[in-house]
């Protein structure tokens, strides 16, 4: 009779934080899939447009990894108008040997959290530049925030500002993070000159129309598009892709249909079969990231299986070993 580990929210928040070891884990399984050999299925993706809901399906099976999950991730993005969470969901963990499960994480969409602000980590350390002091983050939601923390692990941040349609909730958002990061935080009323002062940009928030213009950007300047990934989405304006001086999609079938890219191409900016080199390809050196500082890179995370197994894969082993989670026979 197989036993499945089963592990809340508050033992996964404890087993996996945001830290270094997240963004390494979640860059290793971007390294994986540009080596070739992983098995990650489209995202089934459900829109219940009379809730503002969706909800996605993802997987990946990675060679090497003994297990895989399959996560479900619900977003509804009225729910704070009612005191409740945006987003939420859960991952089942099964052997990739026998097909049985394995462990059941019932994190509410934290470890998604998580494993999100670690790929923007991963995409900021490779394409941004090095020195790079300044960020302005686009949105003020639980994104936003992992999102600028996720920047610290990776660069030597000297300020930061924070951009939203509710100036209250960044002034508010903006105060919160003040002293857990440790550097000037402040919430900027007026999004062009938010951009314009940011090394990196990230943009996080469910927007169906741009919030961020091409004419805003300047030479040097990094952004993380994050938020597009339904077919309705659309942060960047599409000139920006043709702004930039290196466009990197996180899974390039997907950012077709779903990311900044889709936009892109809908609008004239982009030929519909235009390739581009993926963020696994540069980090596996098969493709050139940044090669200038003037240089304006952008990319586009539509979210991957990969991601998610290699993130539940971490919480599995760090579970493990400290003894967290229920084991229940089935």
């Amino acid at each position: 009779m197989p036993t499945i580990r089963i592990l809340t929210e508050a033992e996964l928040r404890a087993a996996v934080p945001l830290d270094i070891d997240a963004v390494e884990c979640v860059e290793n399984g971007f390294r994986a899939l540009a080596r070739g050999g992983v098995v990650m299925p489209p995202i089934l993706s459900m829109a219940i447009a009379d809730h503002n809901g969706e909800v996605d399906v993802k997987t990946a099976y990675v060679p090497g990894i003994d297990s895989f999950a399959l996560k479900v991730s619900p977003g509804f993005f009225d729910n704070p108008k009612i005191g409740l969470p945006s987003t939420s969901g859960l991952m089942v963990l099964f052997s990739a040997r026998t097909g049985q499960v394995e462990a059941l994480l019932l994190d509410n969409g934290y470890l998604t959290d998580v494993r999100t602000a670690a790929a923007g980590a991963v995409a900021a350390r490779l394409l941004s530049r090095p020195d790079a002091r300044t960020a302005a983050i686009i949105g003020t939601g639980m994104q936003a925030r992992l999102q600028l923390k996720a920047l610290t692990l990776v660069r030597d941040l000297e300020r930061a500002v924070i951009w939203g349609r509710d100036i209250s909730k960044a002034e508010e958002l903006a105060a919160k993070l003040i002293g857990p990061l440790g550097i000037p935080v402040t919430a900027e009323p007026d999004p062009a000159r938010a951009v314009g002062e940011a090394d990196i940009v990230v943009t996080t928030t469910p927007s169906e129309t741009p919030v961020l213009k091409a004419d805003w950007l300047r030479p040097g300047q990094h952004v993380t598009a994050m938020g597009s990934d339904q077919h309705n989405k659309n942060e960047l304006e599409p000139a920006c892709l043709q702004r930039a001086d290196l466009y990197v999609p996180d899974r390039l079938s997907q950012t077709r249909g779903l990311g900044e890219l889709r936009s892109a191409i809908e609008a004239g900016v982009v030929a519909a079969d235009a390739g581009f080199a993926e963020l696994g390809t540069i980090l596996e050196g098969q493709a050139p990231g940044r090669t200038a500082p003037e240089q304006i890179t952008i990319a586009d995370l539509t979210g991957t299986g990969v991601q998610d197994t290699a993130i539940a894969t971490l919480a599995r082993q760090r579970a493990d070993a400290s003894g967290a989670g229920t084991d229940f026979n089935s």
